[in-house]
């Protein structure tokens, strides 16, 4: 009786532990790794680790409970049928989602058996496809802030082009007099 209480104990833990990876992420892409071997996936978690994306494996069962009270929860259920690895992205929400593209083009055989099953950002539930083409595409966070940057720099390049034009002007006239002096 001991043993099934420590187990119940271990499996809310568990349930607890995801349902707090789910609220803190800012996407996750649902993956059916099939068929690779352990070399293949310890490959596929180094490229996530390196991304900082965070990779685990969990029971669907688990899964299901740890999101039953959320307003996606029941979408994903037919998702999370079969082997589930579940990639959640915690600051750059495409990070994942590139990783495995990246990887499904790289990789040969294990890219080919990388399947995506679905996506999760901002409590929007994404088909394979829609993770693949729009999520995977969509700029990463150090790629939106160099575009935000060049944003603010534009107004400041132009003042000072701005403020350095009748400078310039008066050196043209001050050189065309001169060559109209020498000249004449």
């Amino acid at each position: 009786m001991a043993a099934q209480t420590s187990t119940r104990a271990g499996k809310h833990a568990l349930i607890g532990d995801v349902k707090g990876k789910f609220d803190k992420m800012t996407s996750a892409v649902f993956l059916d790794y099939k068929g690779m071997t352990v070399e293949q996936a310890t490959t596929l978690r180094a490229h996530f680790r390196k991304a900082g994306v965070e990779y685990k494996v969990v029971k669907n069962t688990l899964v299901k409970q740890a999101l039953k009270e959320t307003s996606y929860g029941a979408q994903l259920n037919d998702v999370l049928v079969g082997m589930t690895g579940i990639a959640w992205c915690y600051e750059d929400p495409s990070a994942a989602a590139k990783v495995v593209k990246a990887f499904k083009k790289d990789q040969g055989d294990a890219g080919e058996r990388l399947k995506i099953k679905g996506g999760l950002i901002e409590g929007e539930v994404l088909d394979a496809k829609r993770v693949e083409n729009e999520l995977a595409t969509m700029p990463g966070k150090d790629e939106l802030r160099a575009k935000l940057l060049a944003t603010f720099q534009a107004p400041l390049q132009q003042l000072v082009a701005l403020l350095q034009a009748p400078t310039q002007n008066f050196v043209y006239v001050l050189s065309a007099k001169e060559r109209q002096g020498s000249e004449g």
